[in-house]
């Protein structure tokens, strides 16, 4: 058995608030738009001075994100062919020369 709160709950809500015009909200009627569209990032004091607005910073990132997939090569398969399959391969070079 829980013991009683031993908080009063003291109503600071003033008296010109009408509450019966508060009615018929609805709860979290923005939320999924708002966590749809919405990354926020932190960015420190000093990069908050060369970037001072979102273009701004969207700009550097899509410059950063094409210098950095230039230089990248794609990876090749890990898996190794067959044995037989390269001599096979091979074998058909040879006799089409």
């Amino acid at each position: 058995m829980r013991k009683a709160s031993t908080k009063s709950t003291k109503d600071d809500l003033r008296a010109e608030y009408d509450l019966t015009k508060l009615k018929g909200g609805v709860r979290g009627k923005y939320y999924q738009r708002a966590r749809g569209g919405t990354n926020l990032v932190l960015v420190e004091p000093e990069l908050a001075k060369v970037f001072p607005d979102t273009a701004s910073v969207n700009r550097a990132l899509r410059v950063l994100r094409d210098a950095a997939g230039a230089g990248t090569v794609r990876a090749r398969r890990s898996r190794k062919e067959p044995v037989q399959r390269r001599r096979t391969a091979a074998r058909r070079k040879r006799t089409a020369a």
